[in-house]
């Protein structure tokens, strides 16, 4: 795989930044390796968790929130209980990218944690320097700190430059 080991991010007010993500994760696949998926500030209700559970085990779709919203559809005390479990999943992804343990992991609108002040681009930071070496780590978001900015090896900034929806 071409990306293997490197950092990729993709950012911007577009849409597609999951769908891009999940292609390397796909493509990953095809060539054998493993990869984990694991979304941040997104509620429990998307359709693309049930596809990808039909992906596994070669991709594993990981979400630690447990309301059907996303984050910023919560209220203030919802999105206190929400803290907690999107740090259970951030350490989640510090002990999968220090063993190891996918060729691939997806931190999908993990930059949305630092603009939602839940992390810090320090914890981000220190969050991919323990990525192995031979892992390509795929960061998703909104937003992209210049601090989170240079430790990729690539950023795609993604925007919607048309948008027209077609009736059938």
């Amino acid at each position: 795989m071409s990306n293997q080991g490197k950092i990729l991010i993709f950012t911007g007010e577009g849409h597609g930044k999951t769908p891009a993500a999940l292609g390397v994760a796909l493509q990953a696949a095809a060539e054998g390796q493993t990869a984990i998926i694991i979304q941040f500030l997104k509620g429990r209700g998307l359709e693309e968790s049930e596809f990808v559970k039909r992906l596994e085990p070669e991709i594993k779709l990981f979400r630690f929130e447990k309301e059907d919203k996303n984050y910023d559809e919560l209220t203030k005390e919802q999105q206190q209980e929400s803290i907690m479990n999107i740090k259970n999943g951030f350490a989640y992804a510090r002990k999968v990218l220090s063993t190891g343990e996918a060729n691939v992991v997806v931190l999908d609108e993990v930059l949305g944690l630092v603009d939602n002040q839940i992390v810090t681009a320090d914890e981000l930071r220190e969050l991919v320097e323990c990525k192995q070496e031979d892992t390509t780590l795929v960061m998703t978001g909104i937003t992209l700190d210049d601090e989170v900015c240079v430790l990729a090896d690539e950023v795609s900034k993604i925007q919607t430059l048309n948008f027209k929806k077609w009736d059938d």
